[in-house]
């Protein structure tokens, strides 16, 4: 039997919605609905917001006295270090010797040490300044709405971390985790209620590791319960669930870090270079970013694995006692060797190696090597995890030693569990896992020697995307593989964003709206659709040419006491994602249903969505005054410079948001 299907219909226009989902939350009480799954029944006022930021996202700080010749851009104490545009550019050797860590004990460098900064300043713009701030800016947003919605100080926490450690070195050399577990105890006690975590890209995965570090810290009859009474939700956006492509091109040949370098190329001198300069200093970057990537140890954590491969339960070892030699050695089940791709769309890396013996490779330089007749290897998610694509261009390139070591010594080893291996549904009341899709996004890549020496040494000759649907080289052809219905968010594929559809319940229903305000015309809904652990969920629902969607997934079945849901945001960008108003629009809304003590639902209705702030009115200047006059009205203040601002919300339109409990 086919879902019962209703539709709604839409008209659109873009709601610009503040970043303050937790904010607001927080300077209101009330009590949660008895009735339902995952419910807090207390004051939500005194609910904390714990931020976790992703890869990059943190400021590093110098923490030495490093002279830099031939410039007068030293490095003293307390200088930025990550990310300071003006020493990357003219300064790089220095900069360099800040940033790189030893590839193997992840030391910092004799000469330079860095640490990350600490508070919100450390999250809200890497490179503040009047032009270098907007390009660099990251939680600011959140952080000015926060406050214009006279957010306590308190009430917002941000966890920075050196994101270039593995997560057991950020424990032995920082105590990361036991500073976050006393940050959760400190909050409840500060404010007197659990907190909700909202974590970005890499931060999902600290905040996955700490789950199994706190298992192992505390006594297992009292997990949950720490759990319960620090923990209310756990926002997990733009999570790479299965790992991302991208961690192993950067591994390979490099990455900016998503930096805007030709205009901080541009910047730095002052004035626009010429193309061919710019292009010179970009390659140099490129090179130097490789360097830097492969000393960090976190590179490898966002390496991409199989689903069908697990490692052996760390938190049972470590009950029983016992001790096996190969302790986290990946067990797979007969879908991986029976299908394509470790379930991925392709083949992740394909390269060319010269086919030369191996024990003719001792006698040959690098140079005759990559001239001779080379042999196309292809590698799964799977071969990547474990090491092998490393082991098989061991000869060929003088990091694969480097990358095995860490992934024995830091992944397969670790001491609470090995990363790489699939996700479960974190042991969380309720959970919200929001990713942006259908981007372009790189989902394969082939590689062959270019003839230059370390960290030039290989080429991409060709990338391959997921985009509509299928698969397309850059040069556009179509490519045989296996796509997904929809493609992500242009950094993460949406194989490893939608693997936390597992984590819904047998049964659900599914609502498909505009993500600008409407009155409820293009609503689509779907109930009770059946939900088969590991298969996707592909909604029958239609779109309306050039309007951006928003998809919700969310359990109507739950276990007693959990909450799950899954957004999806049309065209919304990895990096920006946390700057998204749509999410921040949504996430306000739920936690406002939440507090409201006759809510007869477990999540906020979807049929219509109105104007919330006085920047959401704006002038009809078809109609000649200001758009949606049930919520809207003119009403002219001293110092606009146009119809538009004028447009603020009616004196009674709080009342507006009961229809959303």
């Amino acid at each position: 039997m086919r879902p019962r299907t209703r539709t709604m219909g839409a008209d659109s226009h873009l709601v610009i919605v503040s970043v303050a989902v937790i904010s607001l939350l927080l300077i209101l009480s009330g009590r949660a609905a008895a009735e339902d799954g995952g419910e807090f029944g207390g004051d939500y006022s005194k609910v904390s917001g714990i931020i976790i930021p992703g890869f990059a996202s943190t400021q590093l700080r110098a923490w030495s006295i490093l002279d830099c010749p031939y410039t007068p851009l030293d490095f003293n104490p307390l200088d930025l270090v990550w990310l300071d545009s003006t020493k990357v550019i003219s300064a790089v050797n220095c900069w360099f010797k800040c940033m790189v860590l030893d590839p193997y004990n992840q030391t910092d460098h004799p000469e330079c040490r860095s640490r990350p900064d600490s508070g919100l300043s450390a999250i809200t713009e890497l490179d503040p300044g009047y032009i270098t701030g907007p390009l660099s800016s990251v939680w600011k947003e959140w952080v000015k709405w926060c406050i214009e919605f006279g957010v306590e100080a308190n009430a917002i926490v941000a966890v920075p971390y050196d994101w270039r450690l593995s997560p057991s070195k950020l424990e032995e050399r920082d105590l990361y985790f036991h500073k976050l577990k006393m940050t959760f105890e400190t909050a409840l006690k500060l404010r007197g209620g659990p907190s909700i975590v909202f974590a970005h890209s890499m931060g999902n995965n600290v905040f996955r590791y700490f789950l199994e570090w706190l298992r192992l810290e505390i006594a297992p009859k009292h997990y949950m319960e720490w759990l319960d009474q620090h923990i209310h939700a756990y926002f997990a956006v733009g999570a790479p669930l299965l790992g991302s492509v991208e961690a192993v091109k950067a591994t390979l040949s490099g990455v900016t870090f998503g930096l805007p370098v030709s205009e901080l190329l541009c910047l730095s001198q002052h004035n626009c270079i010429t193309y061919a300069d710019s292009l010179f200093r970009l390659l140099r970057l490129q090179g130097t970013a490789r360097l830097l990537f492969n000393s960090f140890a976190s590179s490898l954590w966002l390496m991409p694995f199989s689903k069908n491969c697990e490692a052996e339960n760390t938190f049972w070892k470590h009950i029983s006692g016992g001790i096996q030699k190969d302790k986290h050695m990946y067990h797979c089940d007969e879908e991986e060797y029976q299908s394509n791709y470790s379930g991925w769309p392709t083949n992740i890396i394909n390269i060319e190696v010269p086919s030369t013996n191996v024990t003719e490779t001792a006698e040959t330089n690098l140079t005759s090597l990559e001239c001779a007749l080379p042999t196309q290897l292809s590698f799964t998610a799977r071969e990547i995890a474990d090491g092998t694509l490393f082991k098989a261009i061991e000869d060929y390139d003088p990091d694969s030693k480097r990358i095995l070591y860490q992934l024995k010594k830091l992944y397969h080893d670790d001491p609470v569990m090995n990363p790489l291996t699939p996700w479960e549904r974190p042991p969380i009341k309720n959970v919200f896992c929001i990713y942006g899709v259908d981007s372009k996004t790189e989902v394969g890549y082939y590689f062959a020697p270019s003839g230059k020496p370390y960290p030039d040494n290989w080429i991409i000759t060709d990338i391959i995307y997921e985009t509509e649907g299928s698969l397309v080289s850059r040069s556009g052809i179509v490519v045989d593989g296996k796509a997904g219905p929809i493609s992500g968010d242009e950094t993460v594929p949406y194989h490893s964003l939608s693997w936390c559809k597992n984590w819904l319940g047998p049964k659900v229903n599914i609502t498909r709206a505009p993500q600008a305000e409407h009155d409820g015309n293009d609503v689509q809904v779907e109930l009770n659709v059946e939900h088969q652990r590991g298969e996707d969920i592909v909604p029958n629902m239609t779109r309306a040419p050039r309007v951006k969607y928003i998809t919700f997934y969310e359990d109507s079945e739950s276990t007693q006491g959990k909450r799950t849901a899954v957004w999806e945001l049309d065209k919304a960008n990895h990096r920006n994602i946390v700057r998204s108003p749509v999410l921040m629009r949504e996430l306000w809304l739920q936690m406002w249903h939440d507090i409201q003590p006759g809510a007869k639902t477990k999540f906020v209705t979807k049929a219509k969505r109105g104007p919330l702030r006085d920047a959401d009115c704006y002038w009809d200047y078809g109609k000649a005054r200001c758009a949606w006059q049930e919520y809207c009205e003119y009403r002219y203040s001293f110092g606009d410079v146009h119809l538009g601002q004028s447009c603020r919300l009616r004196n009674t339109s709080a009342d507006a948001l009961l229809q959303y409990a």
